[in-house]
């Protein structure tokens, strides 16, 4: 009886720790594959910036050729012919539009969302709800309005009818909101109250620093939709080809069919994802804070 007592969970621990070490290698084995999806095409278009133009063409290549340079050196040349702005000037116009439009949008969506979770007033649930309903409608719906206000603002033609509209961000008063509801702790505000701070001094000194994980989740997205965004400056900036951004640079190099350089393209696409993968390196360390934060229980 003594036997077989000591042995039984000696059998079970041998048992669970065999079914836990199979699901952690399906775990890490899912793991493995998705990052190597994320990561291949990114690698593909590293390796085709450094191969000529006939190379790429040919097929696929797994190996980095001597080429940069010289794709460099035709896409600073041959792009301020083709689009009328060097690659350098498309880069300056996507950061002088990217840059405030985030800052607007992140500060102005974390001020309202916290409005909607600190107050208590009448028309909350309906200004809640109307925050919703435009969430729902897509910006190409209202495409033609927002062209006709640009143009009696006399703004068409410039980079800030990019920028002003990210002061209305649904979807980040959203996230902001769903934080503040689950990580974010209203006496706080109460006890600065007491001590006689402001409102905006309480939100800017107080509130802001403990939504950092939120606002650099949030940073990260609103970076990379405002720089990847093609459609509402290839609209905006039709008539204005000196505040070409980069996208719109590497559009212009894709159409160009006549003299169509491949290794030209790809390392413009290249020296595009750069400040993304640098935006995401710089606050990714914010987001792993946030988790391990949530994570921790009272």
């Amino acid at each position: 009886m003594d036997n077989t007592k000591s042995t039984l969970p000696k059998v079970d621990m041998e048992q669970d720790g065999g079914k836990f070490n199979g699901t952690k290698l399906f775990r890490n084995i899912v793991c493995i594959v998705l990052c190597f999806l994320s990561i291949f095409p990114f690698f593909i278009m590293l390796i085709n910036s450094t191969l000529d133009s006939a190379t790429i063409v040919s097929g696929l290549h797994f190996l980095p050729g001597d080429k940069f340079i010289r794709n460099f050196n035709s896409l600073m040349e041959g792009g301020a012919k083709t689009s009328g702005v060097n690659v350098l000037q498309a880069m300056l116009n996507s950061l002088c539009i990217t840059v405030p439009a985030v800052a607007l949008q992140i500060y102005f969506g974390s001020l309202t969302a916290y409005a909607v979770t600190a107050y208590k007033f009448k028309l909350r649930n309906f200004l809640w709800g109307f925050i919703y309903a435009i969430m729902m409608i897509p910006g190409q719906v209202s495409i033609v309005g927002f062209i006709k206000v640009t143009q009696l603002t006399h703004l068409y033609g410039t980079i800030w009818p990019m920028i002003i509209p990210a002061i209305a961000a649904p979807t980040t008063v959203y996230f902001m909101k769903q934080y503040m509801e689950t990580g974010f702790s209203l006496e706080i505000v109460e006890a600065a109250r007491i001590d006689g701070s402001s409102e905006f001094r309480t939100f800017n000194r107080i509130v802001l620093p403990l939504l950092k994980p939120a606002m650099a989740t949030q940073a990260i997205f609103a970076f990379v939709g405002s720089w990847n965004n093609l459609y509402t400056p290839s609209i905006i900036l039709a008539t204005a080809r000196d505040k070409m951004t980069m996208p719109m640079f590497v559009e212009a190099l894709k159409a160009n069919d006549k003299e169509r350089d491949w290794g030209q393209i790809y390392c413009g696409l290249f020296i595009t994802v750069l400040p993304l993968l640098v935006m995401y390196f710089a606050l990714s360390r914010y987001i792993v804070g946030g988790v391990a934060l949530g994570g921790v229980k009272e």
